[in-house]
């Protein structure tokens, strides 16, 4: 069964979904469930439409019910009913699961269910969809979790797996398997991330075994500085026998990042870019690299002024580096739109440069086309409420910082600095009772943040 994106729909769905969209902004959760459920039944690899589903259901329920014990402990959940039909149609079974899920979307026994039954379905992505929302709801379920790193590394993901194994461990140090899984799968995240897969035959290029080890141990984790330091001059020898060798350029590109000797990662994965006749992961990390120079250059004349606020000619320097760094800003996000303008994640930092540049008006419509990405959207909203409130447009503001709220559940660090800057905006207006609830809201979980305390027992 493929799984399908929205440009994929039906044109008898896309109606259904767009309604369904309409159904969620407007918080007609019940409504939504019931097309989403509906939409899903003819098109089971829709994928994003499985997600805003769970994600409404979320909302619908209030979070993460308290499990409920059967016969000998064990959680209910996952019935007889779906489980059975599963085993017989896997296809049909699905909106028999999505049914149970609709009462407690969390339900380990039922998006344990829907996993196996993805898998028979070849539904893969969906598959881990399900997992990763025990992982969210009960991220306690070591046995659940294993099975998600599992389902990661047969699908050659070693960082999906990485990460997973790490929350295991925070919840359970002494699990082996898991402390060992995180190491390895790290590792070979790091490999792939560097591209020292794609060459099965890199081996034979070495001179000697003990290069290959050199290689192998670039991917390890924890080494210290001054094991990298030494790893970084054997590695300066290799190329200056032979300053063509790409896997050493990577090699000692790769050294120079752990070592956040940014300027020399800068120019080596430069290097590495041109040697591999344009490996555009390569011009991306050589790029990442020249960022994090200029602002280690930035930070560094920071320092520097603030240890000497009387030198006036430091200063200027400060002041004048900075504007600087605010155009290139500018100039590099506007060069990466025009190389890829439909990816709403690249429009989100145009707009936060412009913004911090101070063209509130050329930010707008980036950050409108970045609300397309619904994995930043939260922040997306928070910096065009902040966008209309730097233009006076308070009204404005506040609404995107509603929109913002009405999908978040969890209390997180973003919740908190939407509400904060909402609860400002109002303040700013003279609507003193919505500034105070905005407040409240973050008063009741978290005293210390900002000055909210003052602000709400100042109120009374």
């Amino acid at each position: 069964m493929p799984e399908i994106t929205e440009k994929d729909l039906s044109a008898t769905l896309k109606p259904l979904w767009l309604k369904a969209l309409t159904a969620v902004q407007t918080s007609n959760l019940t409504y939504g469930i019931s097309l989403l459920q509906a939409i899903l039944k003819d098109a089971p690899g829709f994928i994003e439409g499985r997600k805003l589903l769970r994600k409404i259901e979320v909302q619908h329920t209030g979070g993460v019910k308290k499990k409920a014990a059967g016969l000998f402990g064990l959680q209910t959940g996952g019935g007889s009913k779906a489980a059975g039909q599963a085993k017989k149609d896997p296809l049909a079974a699905l909106p028999v699961i999505e049914k149970e899920l609709e009462e407690d979307p969390y339900n380990e026994a039922s998006n344990d269910l829907l996993f196996e039954t993805c898998l028979k379905l070849e539904m893969y992505e969906t598959a881990a969809f399900a997992l990763e929302t025990i992982r969210k709801g009960h991220p306690e379920n070591a046995k659940l979790l294993h099975k998600l790193a599992d389902h990661y590394l047969s699908r050659d993901q070693p960082l999906q797996a990485s990460e997973v194994y790490t929350d295991i461990v925070k919840h359970h140090p002494t699990d082996s398997a898991a402390i060992k899984g995180a190491k390895d799968a790290s590792a070979k995240a790091s490999m792939q991330k560097q591209k020292w897969d794609e060459n099965a035959d890199m081996r034979s290029l070495m001179k000697n075994a003990g290069q290959t080890e050199e290689l192998e141990k670039a991917s390890r984790t924890g080494l210290t500085k001054e094991q990298l330091e030494e790893r970084r001059d054997r590695i300066v020898e290799r190329y200056n026998e032979d300053s063509n060798n790409l896997a050493t350029v990577k090699d000692l590109a790769f050294v120079y990042e752990q070592l956040e000797d940014w300027h020399n990662a800068h120019t080596f994965y430069g290097w590495a870019h041109t040697l591999s006749n344009g490996d555009v992961a390569l011009a991306t990390k050589a790029t990442t690299m020249k960022d994090k120079a200029a602002e280690a250059d930035l930070k560094a004349l920071e320092e520097a002024a603030a240890a000497d606020p009387s030198n006036p000619e430091l200063q200027a320097s400060l002041e004048a580096r900075k504007a600087e760094r605010i155009s290139e800003q500018v100039d590099e996000a506007k060069r990466r739109v025009e190389q890829n303008p439909t990816d709403p994640t690249l429009r989100f930092e145009l707009g936060q440069a412009l913004f911090n540049a101070g063209d509130y008006s050329g930010a707008i419509p980036q950050l409108q086309q970045a609300k397309r990405n619904p994995h930043i959207q939260s922040k997306v909203l928070l910096l065009l409420g902040r966008t209309f409130k730097a233009k006076g447009m308070f009204d404005m503001a506040a609404k995107q910082l509603a929109d913002a709220l009405a999908d978040m559940v969890a209390m997180d660090n973003i919740k908190k600095e939407v509400l904060y800057e909402k609860g400002m905006i109002h303040d700013e207006m003279g609507d003193k009772e919505n500034a105070l609830d905005s407040f409240k809201q973050i008063y009741e979980v978290d005293y210390g943040y900002r000055d909210v305390a003052h602000r709400v027992e100042s109120s009374y």
